[in-house]
């Protein structure tokens, strides 16, 4: 294909940042950093290889998700704990904040609520940085892995501990509805611990051996009443295959724990979006 003249300038012109993140409401980090000094665990879950398993923390409690046997990514799923529809909105959080989220970083929920739901407090990942093939950790560009696209790309084979069946699966448990009723709700993932980016020559998707090791974490407060859904990837550390039966994998836990009152005295769940949603005439 032929190049116009002035094919070099247009391609020279310097990017814009389309959300400027000191324009966003500020996380209360000095704040968050003095309560997580005194936590008390209130409950731990263990997410079992190749499942999903769903846990509540309550606005203002502290969660942590531990690589605890071996390298092993999840996919996480928020919702607002009183009303499951508002959920995570992870390309709205990659649109504010970037491919990949790291301590100070927030997980924004759907619209029309548009708020955080979480604010990540501590990752230990977080000297990973961006490597020179453009990878990072913990995603919100992949969507999860399903068993639609799976079939697509196998002729029809199907495999049902694709995280998005892993994601419906609990949550349908959780909430007593069919699997059916459930799957809608389940939602595009923060894909923990994976390392992942884009081709630089084609733009394609890719995903790279995690860097996560036993006792690493991703650590976040509840900015309001949260469900969560994770899943222990078929993956394992996605070194090779996004669903597989003979990946090495691990289990996940998360653990919530209760900060000191006296440390969130004053702190309130975040507010619902100010927009009055009139949409103009």
């Amino acid at each position: 294909m032929t190049q116009p003249q002035d094919a070099d300038a247009r391609r020279a012109i310097r990017p814009v940042i389309c959300y400027p993140p000191e324009n966003l409401p500020a996380a209360d980090m000095a704040r968050y950093e003095t309560a997580r000094k005194d936590l008390t665990r209130t409950d731990s879950v263990t997410v079992p290889p190749r499942e999903a398993r769903t846990f509540s923390v309550p606005a203002g409690h502290f969660f942590r998700i531990t690589s605890v046997e071996g390298p092993q990514v999840g996919d996480l799923n928020l919702h607002n704990a009183q009303n499951l529809a508002e959920r995570f909105y992870s390309g709205k959080s990659r649109a504010l904040h970037g491919t990949h989220l790291t301590t100070g970083e927030r997980l924004w929920s759907s619209f029309p609520h548009m708020r955080p739901l979480a604010t990540i407090t501590h990752d230990t990942l977080g000297w990973y940085g961006i490597d020179s093939f453009g990878g990072s950790v913990h995603d919100v560009i992949g969507t999860r892995c399903d068993p639609y696209s799976h079939a697509l790309l196998s002729d029809g084979g199907q495999y049902h501990h694709c995280c998005h069946s892993n994601l419906v699966r609990a949550l349908a448990e959780h909430t007593g509805v069919s699997r059916a009723e459930a799957e809608p709700l389940v939602h595009d993932v923060l894909n923990v611990f994976m390392c992942t980016g884009f081709t630089r020559d084609t733009g394609q998707y890719f995903m790279k051996a995690s860097p996560v090791r036993p006792g690493d974490y991703i650590e976040f407060v509840a900015e309001t009443d949260l469900l969560g859904n994770l899943s222990a990837c078929p993956g394992g550390d996605c070194s090779a295959s996004h669903s597989s039966d003979a990946a090495s994998c691990y289990p996940l836990q998360v653990d919530v724990f209760r900060p000191d009152p006296a440390a969130m005295q004053g702190w309130n769940p975040a507010a619902e979006n100010s927009y009055d949603r009139t949409h103009g005439d």
